[in-house]
């Protein structure tokens, strides 16, 4: 993700399976949700802005506060210090107000939204470590696996310390495991098109929707620090990190392979998006 658009991870506890019943996640979403996906993807700028059914944080108004509840709430001087142990530095205080306030929302109990809560300086090293240590760690399969053997920078540097693709002599960075099917990827096509997702801990299987029987590689220490010091009563032990790039989505799924007891923590960073949930 060389624009440094969007991304979404989701910090999971992966725990023993509960007695209730499994979710089938191929099963076809229901037509309802279906339908409001479809209406959303189709609309343009100018119709998302005006549309009264989505809830923007960023233009709070009184007639959303009916379908919004304060769940809980995080003094802020406490909140600084976690981003401060993440950084390393001190960061600046982006917060407005002493309490920071979690929402819970009323026809979906359980969905809890904490807007702006990342200052941008965290947000920014966030990004850094994912993108310039943890993407370079080859126990972190990315979606180029799957087809791709990929040539990795040397320990302690990154993707984007590598020199840029040279049109005319480009240097294969992902060679495929069948190049009757696919191309060499030079490093450039690679971050900025190819590149969708990374996986953290537990490797989690996109074609069987399940997560291996082994257990998972190492969480980051760094991210797992500061999910854990934000949200106690969870643990971090898998997370997906997706990427995406300005009118990417994200096809409607049913994210239903962690039986766990305890909430999944899910962080959205960069552009604009509209977020569509039920069930």
């Amino acid at each position: 993700m060389a624009s440094m658009d969007p991304m979404d991870g989701t910090s999971r506890a992966l725990t023993p399976p509960s007695s209730k019943p499994r979710l089938d996640p191929y099963q076809r979403p229901p037509e309802g949700i279906r339908s409001v996906y479809k209406k959303f993807q189709k609309m343009d700028r100018k119709t998302l802005d005006s549309n009264t059914q989505i809830i923007d944080f960023s233009n709070f108004s009184v007639d959303k506060a009916n379908v919004l509840s304060v769940a809980s709430s995080f003094e802020r001087k406490e909140l600084l210090s976690h981003f401060q142990a993440f950084s390393g530095n001190p960061v600046e205080d982006h917060l407005e107000e002493s309490l920071v306030h979690m929402y819970e929302h009323r026809d979906i109990p359980g969905l809890f939204i904490i807007p702006s809560l990342l200052p941008p300086s965290t947000q920014t090293t966030l990004l850094s470590r994912l993108l310039h240590t943890h993407l370079s760690n080859p126990s972190h399969l990315t979606n180029l696996h799957t087809h791709y053997t990929l040539s990795y920078p040397p320990t302690s540097t990154s993707f984007f310390s590598l020199p840029p693709t040279e049109p005319k002599a480009p240097q294969t960075i992902a060679t495929p495991h069948d190049p009757t099917l696919h191309r060499p990827l030079p490093l450039t096509p690679l971050l900025t098109r190819k590149l969708r997702w990374l996986t953290l801990g537990g490797q989690y299987n996109w074609t069987t929707k399940t997560y291996p029987s082994l257990p998972p590689p190492p969480f980051p220490a760094d991210i797992k620090q500061l999910l854990e010091s934000l949200f106690p009563e969870t643990k971090s032990e898998a997370a997906i990190v997706n990427l995406y790039s300005p009118g990417d989505t994200l096809s409607l799924h049913r994210d239903v392979a962690e039986s766990c007891g305890r909430g999944l923590v899910s962080v959205s960073l960069g552009c604009e998006a509209v977020f569509v949930i039920g069930d």
